[in-house]
């Protein structure tokens, strides 16, 4: 799979412009819509391709990625997108991602490494906030055939046991909900019975 032109003049733009030498690439971790157009052939308008917060993402970098290419820098301006740095506790996701490179694309720079969510966490990701374009999205996966039923429950179930365990278990009512809304609607399976925390109270 090519890497779409925008995203691949892009990421070299921030490339060219990273300046400092390294001994080993900085890894960024595509996630959200920006995740699913860099590995498969859909495309819609965005306006910023999330980088998922790690550890091994040092504040001085994260700084530095901001500098170059975040909002209202000319590196957004010329390509228009621009990336925002998302915390690691925020997206709801599987307890182990599943990441995968960008043969096509990462050869081609020479600071930093590009890697994108597995189209069906991102999927799962999808189910937290599941707004209009969120919809769009998953529909749009769904239509493509890239997301397995199977799959998907033992995605979000490792999701829900990540949640689980502390205050944010309180909004995963919602998430199933909206997980049930795209199986019927359009996965046409049954829904799945999911077996949240004891304490949590459906809303």
């Amino acid at each position: 799979m090519l890497t779409p032109e925008p995203f691949r003049s892009f990421f070299q733009d921030i490339d060219r412009r990273w300046g400092t030498a390294r001994e080993e690439k900085l890894r960024l971790r595509v996630i959200g819509s920006t995740a699913l157009m860099l590995q498969t052939d859909y495309m819609r308008g965005t306006k910023d391709s999330d980088i998922l917060e790690t550890t091994e993402l040092a504040m001085e970098d994260k700084n530095r990625l901001l500098e170059l290419a975040g909002v209202r820098t000319a590196v957004a301006k010329r390509h228009r997108m621009y990336l925002e740095i998302v915390s690691n506790g925020l997206p709801f996701l599987p307890q182990s991602p599943h990441w995968h490179p960008l043969p096509e694309l990462n050869p081609l720079l020479e600071h930093l490494t590009i890697e994108v969510l597995d189209v069906v966490d991102v999927v799962v990701s999808k189910l937290k906030r599941f707004s209009a374009s969120d919809a769009d999205d998953v529909r749009a996966m769904t239509e493509k055939g890239l997301v397995e039923h199977r799959r998907l429950i033992e995605r979000f179930l490792s999701a829900v046991d990540v949640y689980g365990g502390d205050s944010r278990a309180e909004d995963l009512p919602k998430y199933v909900r909206n997980l049930h809304q795209v199986e019927r609607d359009l996965l046409a399976v049954r829904e799945t019975e999911i077996e949240l925390p004891a304490w949590v109270a459906e809303d």
